[in-house]
């Protein structure tokens, strides 16, 4: 049974930085694109950043640009998020997605809330 769990969310202060992790189990981690994707209250859920399966390509949002960074530990079955210089905007709850397109599959994780205030 395929499984994403989430953590590394909590409340941090404006500028701080967080790192989020997303462990994987029940597929072939290695042969997914992962993501993150976040969403507020009322909004659509929005691409944050995804991966390649070998690591090699990223793509993230204009608004995390610089701040963000996506990584994967093929071995370990994870997918990091490191967020720096964070602003209240980027208040959300943060969901960690494994996509095999080829075998229409895909898996979402539980979420994770992440709050950027004062």
């Amino acid at each position: 049974q395929a499984q994403l769990v989430e953590s590394g969310g909590g409340l941090v202060q404006p500028g701080g930085s967080l790192r989020l992790s997303c462990a994987a189990s029940g597929f072939t981690f290695s042969r997914s694109v992962m993501s993150w994707y976040r969403q507020t209250p009322g909004k659509e859920r929005e691409l944050v950043a995804s991966i390649t399966m070998t690591g090699d390509n990223t793509n993230y949002a204009d608004s995390v640009k610089g701040r963000f960074t996506i990584s994967r530990d093929n071995a370990e079955n994870t997918v990091y998020l490191q967020m720096n210089s964070l602003k209240p905007e980027d208040t959300a709850v943060y969901y960690c997605h494994a996509a095999r397109v080829v075998f229409r599959e895909y898996y979402w994780g539980q979420g994770t809330q992440v709050t950027v205030s004062s």
